[in-house]
């Protein structure tokens, strides 16, 4: 039996749906929060290394919205049919940097456009082909957990970064969400349904009363200033191109000098996306997810990509912080995604309001983080015990993805990685130094490689323990996954 079977019963399962509406409505909502700082990041990041300013950056930070939103709603209906949110890859960084080394304003987006979507075809082949579900049979356990849990890990600076401008409301919203979530949650219902949205409302209330009082200085990250609201446009149009939500950059270039790096980047995003299936699987009570789900996943992946260059944004994957957000309120139910996805599209097409949210400060996103990484980190981590943690051969492996995870892209992200190279050969440098770079690339790689090359029985590394099913009553929520779903 696997041990999901085990896990605390869920409050909404996978078909649930919340009554009343609003309360499905404001569960999808909190959803949105919890991804919103990670969504408006990569815009920010990359946005400022294409000089995108005022009214394009609007327009970028626009079309990552409707991009994720449309994303998520394959995901859920024709994907992997797991609440699980599609947002903004970190995976692809390095490569939308590259392209901003040498393109600007919105021809590098237009450049970013035509990569995204060629570079889709790799999760579209790999996922609808099958491939994903053969190379499952050699991924057991010990390398699931440790990839799973430098998910969560390897997130720590963005974090950091966001709760540096102001740790004491970062402090504060995290210690609201332990009050709401664990202690409070098993005595008031509404607290163990909105525990992330609630901490951030009231956080946010603090903020903005220091803001008024004087007590937080104007302009700091802990302010709370409604300037941008007033610059921002009622509605985007329909129309292609000229900033309309159809290609608003214009027809997409593609610059296939960037193509190695795009596709490493869509190998760590789609090793990550595995992970994250088994982790939101588990959680949802759905005991793990089949081959057949994760071919689907990856494909409908593939799709939403290619429909994030359309869209103007960039490539999508799912959301390691909203999988915490599933762990933390114990509900599972995919209504309540495709609320936070209609959300997103909406935030998308009605300027306003995502200006509005986007007054949320930077620092209590910084507490949310706090909480969720950890989670994941944990979840990942629970992963280990299917397989024998007193064997030597076990411990060796999983301490060294864990540290080398970690170690090879800290190393790849110096000056002196400026210097390497695999004999001489570019594109081989060039793919190697990008999924070295990337912690999950880094740990799933490697996790094939020594679990499957170092002997081992079945017993002492998990195998099979990823297949077993479980029957409908065994599952929090009684809700099962089927192959036909």
């Amino acid at each position: 039996m696997s041990s999901s079977a085990s896990m605390t019963e869920l409050n909404y399962g996978l078909d649930d749906v919340p009554k009343p509406i609003p309360k499905a409505a404001g569960l999808g909502l909190q959803h949105v929060l919890t991804m919103f700082g990670a969504t408006i990041a990569v815009p920010f990041l990359i946005g400022g290394a294409l000089d995108l300013t005022g009214p394009n950056l609007a327009i970028l930070i626009s079309s990552v919205f409707i991009a994720s939103g449309v994303a998520t709603i394959i995901q859920v209906t024709i994907g992997t049919r797991l609440p699980i949110v599609q947002g903004v890859s970190f995976a692809f960084l390095g490569p939308f940097f590259a392209i901003a080394g040498v393109y600007q304003g919105a021809e590098g987006m237009q450049v970013i456009a035509g990569m995204v979507i060629a570079g889709a075809l790799l999760p579209l082949i790999v996922g609808f082909g099958g491939l994903m579900g053969v190379l499952r049979r050699f991924i057991t356990p010990i390398t699931i957990g440790p990839v799973i849990a430098l998910v969560g890990l390897s997130l720590f600076q963005a974090a950091a970064d966001n709760a540096s401008g102001s740790w004491g409301l970062a402090v504060l919203t995290l210690v609201l969400i332990f009050v709401f979530a664990l202690i409070l949650a098993p005595k008031v219902r509404m607290f163990s349904l909105f525990p992330i949205l609630m901490a951030i409302i009231a956080a946010y209330l603090v903020a903005l009363l220091g803001t008024a009082t004087g007590l937080i200085e104007e302009g700091s990250d802990a302010a709370v200033s409604f300037a941008v609201v007033g610059e921002s446009a009622w509605f985007r149009g329909f129309e292609v191109g000229g900033g309309g939500i159809i290609f608003p950059w214009g027809t997409p270039i593609f610059d296939f000098g960037f193509i190695i790096a795009i596709l490493a980047a869509y190998l760590a995003s789609s090793i990550e996306s595995f992970g994250d299936y088994h982790a939101i699987s588990r959680i949802a009570g759905a005991g793990d997810p089949s081959s057949k789900t994760i071919n689907k996943g990856l494909g409908a992946e593939g799709i939403g990509c290619a429909l994030t260059g359309v869209f103007g944004g960039f490539s999508s994957t799912s959301y390691s912080e909203n999988i915490g957000l599933v762990g933390l309120t114990r509900v599972a139910s995919r209504v309540v995604v495709l609320f936070g996805a209609g959300a997103l599209i909406v935030l998308g097409l009605l300027a306003p309001i995502g200006a509005v949210v986007a007054t949320i400060p930077v620092p209590v996103v910084g507490g949310v983080y706090l909480a969720l990484f950890g989670l994941i980190t944990a979840v990942g981590l629970s992963n280990l015990r299917r397989a024998d943690m007193d064997s030597q051969r076990n411990l060796m492996i999983v301490g060294f993805l864990l540290f080398g995870g970690l170690a090879f892209p800290a190393f790849f992200g110096t000056e002196a990685a400026d210097d390497f190279t695999f004999f001489g050969i570019e594109w081989a440098t060039t793919f190697l130094t990008s999924i070295l770079s990337n912690s999950i690339a880094t740990a799933a790689v490697l996790g094939i490689l020594l679990d499957n090359l170092i002997p081992g029985t079945p017993e002492e590394r998990g195998i099979g323990t990823y297949d077993e099913v479980l029957r409908p009553e065994d599952i929090p929520g009684k809700q099962q996954l089927r192959d036909d779903e």
